[in-house]
């Protein structure tokens, strides 16, 4: 992929959090602020894609959404039982 060096501006006190953060991760900087604006940009085409399906198909309901969350804590389970047993 290729790359292209920007000049952004950022409040103080993120940069220091997210360098903390890249440190942590030991990654670089940037390598952290790309996936942070990746995952940005995928959250924007999941809400667009609900917008979409909602305009088509009318608003989720309570229950539809409180089924959807079930569902996903569920999985979250499942994934993080996973974990437990690859660490084992």
């Amino acid at each position: 992929m290729a790359v292209k060096k920007v000049t952004v501006t950022l409040p103080e006190e993120l940069v220091a959090a997210l360098g903390e953060a890249a440190r942590e991760d030991g990654v670089p900087l940037s390598r952290l602020v790309a996936h942070a604006a990746e995952s940005e940009l995928r959250r924007r085409v999941g809400r667009r894609l609900v917008a979409d399906w909602q305009a088509e198909n009318g608003t989720f309901t309570v229950e539809e959404i409180a089924a959807a969350r079930a569902e996903m804590a569920a999985a979250d389970v499942q994934a993080l039982s996973g974990l437990g047993q690859a660490a084992a």
